[in-house]
């Protein structure tokens, strides 16, 4: 009777322990995100006065690949922006069909790039890419809302192109990224520009730099230049502070 009741009060005990972690994280979890009606194209959901967009699903793989990528985002002066060393460490967050990874991966042959997305669909199309085989220092991982499951302390460079406005947990993805990366490493947001009525992308779909600033500063960043040199999109590099 005695080892019943030992039993029972230390499974009553890891019940509470376990309840009140995973009530407080609830609870942090209500503090920085708030629930409201918003756009058609959002989730309900805010981020530091930003609604969260709807995550474009593996089904708009042919826009990633679309034969006018080229001119719209000018990708060549994106990659020269980066000014990527033989023996740099990629992330690219969000990588869907590679488009960047294989603009990449020539130019880091001593490095590694790691292409990450939450969709497994997206990380296959990359796998059966013939490209795929060309290149041996191209790493495939799967992300989940949380975090981008990279080893810390290993990145020079982290690569995010028009997705972070999809995340549905920013604030945490930040800090898993700031985790994956060098302390002399750069972040690279590339987001459509808000600013700009003329760039042919839905609102929620685009960031402005102050609210990418915002957003950074919160989780221990600060914008170290914002490049100006893409016709449609922001090119914000990021430090961390």
């Amino acid at each position: 009777m005695k080892n019943f009741h030992q039993t029972t009060l230390s499974f009553l005990l890891i019940f509470v322990i376990s309840f009140s972690l995973y009530s407080q994280e609830d609870i942090n979890s209500s503090i920085d995100y708030t629930y409201k009606k918003g756009d058609f194209n959002g989730i309900g959901k805010w981020y530091l006065g930003r609604e969260i967009a709807y995550v474009m699903g593996y089904e708009g793989i042919n826009w990633l690949e679309r034969s006018s990528r080229e001119k719209e985002e000018n990708t060549t002066a994106l990659i020269q922006n980066m000014n990527i060393k033989t023996n740099d460490n990629i992330a690219d967050i969000g990588a869907g069909s590679g488009y960047h990874v294989f603009k990449m991966a020539p130019l880091n042959t001593k490095g590694v790039v790691y292409a990450v997305d939450i969709q497994s669909e997206m990380l296959n199309a990359i796998l059966k890419n013939p490209k795929f085989e060309k290149h041996t220092n191209i790493e495939l991982i799967q992300g989940d809302e949380k975090s981008v499951n990279l080893p810390e302390n290993t990145f020079d460079k982290i690569l995010m192109v028009d997705v972070y406005h999809e995340f549905n947990y920013p604030k945490e993805i930040i800090l898993s990224i700031k985790k994956a990366l060098k302390d002399t490493g750069k972040i690279y947001l590339i987001e459509y520009r808000l600013e700009d009525d003329s760039v042919p992308i839905k609102k929620l779909h685009k960031m402005s730099e102050k609210q990418a600033v915002k957003e950074f500063n919160a989780a221990g960043f600060r914008l170290d230049t914002n490049r100006t040199n893409l016709p449609w999109q922001h090119c914000m590099v990021f430090r961390k502070q």
